[in-house]
């Protein structure tokens, strides 16, 4: 073959064709090294550095407190429409216009339906999206107020809608609070089957006089100081009971106990049938009748000479001379009975003793209380439990500080206390004339001016400076009407169903009534003849 010759050879071309082509591929591999490592940077970041950027963003398009403030919010107008509609369908069902509160209820779940939609979303609700929505609700909003729905008259229907329940709670209040009284004041038919039964047996029944007049034998010791003498006034057979048998169980010396029963001449006979019938381990008891008491009479009790005023009579029996603007609880005649006011008049009743403890017949004894006997009183004349721990058991809850008298006399915080329970020191009642004092305010109390109710505001007035407190454990109270510490009750000596709903009556708070109830003995045969369970 024949070799071309050398102006015809292309050596220098093709070897600068083979510079630029490895040139360029050079370029390409630098490059395609600096994108790997920028990524490889990027891949090594955190990746919740980048989400956070993006959250921010979306949340700067969803910013819910700027879409509400704004007064050209769609979303604002929605929320104020739903606010106003369920405001509308309240009164339209008030109103017994069912069709239109149905259709309003329907409306306002189609526009909630529609904020939940776009809240979901990044970007606020358009103006062309909800105007269907928008226009509708304004529609039914319009028709609220042609049929009066307008703010003006609702806010005035709905102030004469709270003023009628006000009325009407008022109402039902007022007559729970007298059908209560009205409970608490009854006599069940067993309780009077009971005293019923004892008077035709006491009298039918010679035995039991007997056993009377041999128990007199024992009269030494209701004049002997040296006995623990205790006093209940009552008219209830049961309750006086409960008292007398819870001492006798508790007593560590029941044979040095001595009661004395105080009671109507209604009532006397079935007391004594029932005391000389029943033994309560070795407890002396005696049995009296108030109207046997010579003193007592309208020229030195006030409360008997009230009780022979005709505007008296007519306030606590008729119950018509205010219009009913008095509480019934504050016209109960038994707060003129006899048997509530005797207590201050113990001096009298027991002139040969010079201590006692005196006891409602609403109280049971879990402890033994010779105790209180040995208790230094510091010349005060009545001991008594203090039941100040609320403000309002002060004595400005039981009195009248408008009145200038008790105003000047008496500190409206001085601590109250309780009558139920009571140490009374006798011979210091009588140097200082404590029945005196208790007469001096109930003559200035005629027109009941200074207080309204009960025996306790003149027992606060009449033993103001003259009460030493007792430990708190010896008399425990509220058993009657509240829920009392169960601890309170473990560790009291005496618990006491003051209130309404006393243990014997069907409105008694039944976890309290086994308290009481423990203390009868059911199978007596009279008790089963009168259905007491």
């Amino acid at each position: 073959m024949r070799r071309r010759g050398v102006d015809f050879r292309r050596p220098v071309r093709r070897r600068l064709s083979n510079v630029v082509w490895w040139t360029m591929c050079g370029i390409v591999v630098l490059v395609f090294i600096v994108i790997l490592s920028n990524e490889s940077q990027i891949e090594s970041r955190p990746i919740i550095s980048r989400r956070p950027h993006r959250h921010d963003r979306i949340m700067e398009g969803l910013n819910i407190t700027d879409e509400m403030l704004s007064p050209n919010s769609v979303t604002r107008q929605f929320s104020d429409q739903i606010s106003l509609a369920k405001a509308f369908v309240v009164i339209a069902k008030e109103s017994n216009n069912l069709q239109f509160a149905w259709e309003l209820s329907a409306q306002i779940r189609n526009s909630q339906a529609l904020l939940s939609n776009a809240a979901t979303r990044p970007t606020p609700l358009t103006v062309g999206e909800s105007e269907t929505s928008v226009r509708d609700m304004a529609l039914l909003l319009y028709q609220a107020q042609q049929l009066n729905y307008d703010s003006a008259t609702m806010i005035m229907r709905l102030k004469a809608k709270i003023q009628a329940l006000e009325e009407q709670m008022s109402s039902v209040s007022e007559k729970s609070l007298k059908y209560g009284q009205i409970a608490s004041e009854e006599v069940p038919k067993s309780l009077y089957c009971l005293g019923v039964r004892l008077t035709t047996e006491w009298f039918r029944n010679p035995n039991l006089q007997r056993k009377l007049r041999e128990r007199k034998q024992l009269e030494a010791k209701l004049k002997d100081n040296s006995m623990y003498h205790f006093s209940v006034f009552s008219d209830n057979i049961l309750a006086s009971s409960v008292v007398v048998n819870s001492t006798a169980l508790n007593s560590k010396n029941p044979d040095k106990v001595v009661f004395h029963l105080v009671t109507d001449a209604i009532n006397y006979a079935a007391m004594k049938a029932w005391f000389a019938m029943n033994s309560f381990r070795g407890v002396t008891v005696e049995v009296q009748k108030f109207e046997d008491y010579k003193w007592l009479n309208a020229s030195y009790v006030p409360v008997l000479k009230l009780l022979q005023d005709s505007e008296t009579q007519s306030y606590y029996f008729s119950g018509h001379n205010d219009e009913g603007r008095t509480p019934i609880k504050f016209r109960n005649p038994k707060y003129l009975s006899m048997l509530n006011h005797l207590r201050f008049y113990i001096p009298e009743v027991f002139p040969a003793l010079k201590k006692v403890v005196f006891l409602d017949d609403d109280v049971v004894v879990k402890k033994d209380l010779s105790g209180l006997f040995s208790i230094d009183l510091n010349s005060n004349v009545n001991g008594a439990v203090e039941t100040c721990m609320e403000t309002f058991h002060r004595y400005h809850k039981y009195l009248n500080y408008s009145h200038p008298l008790i105003r000047a006399q008496f500190d409206p915080d001085a601590c109250g206390w309780a009558f139920g329970m009571n140490v009374f020191d006798l011979v210091e009642w009588r140097k200082r004339n404590v029945t005196g004092i208790y007469h001096y305010w109930q003559e200035r109390n005629v027109d009941r001016t200074l207080w309204k109710l009960g025996t306790l505001p003149p027992g606060l007035l009449t033993f103001y400076g003259l009460t030493e407190a007792l430990d708190p454990s010896w008399h425990v109270l509220g058993l009657g009407y509240t829920n009392v510490d169960s601890r309170l009750i473990e560790k009291g000596a005496v618990l006491h169903f003051n209130g309404n709903s006393k243990p014997w009556l069907k409105i008694g708070i039944e976890k309290y009534k086994p308290l009481w109830k423990k203390y009868i003995d059911y199978s007596h045969p009279l008790l089963q003849h009168c259905n007491f369970h």
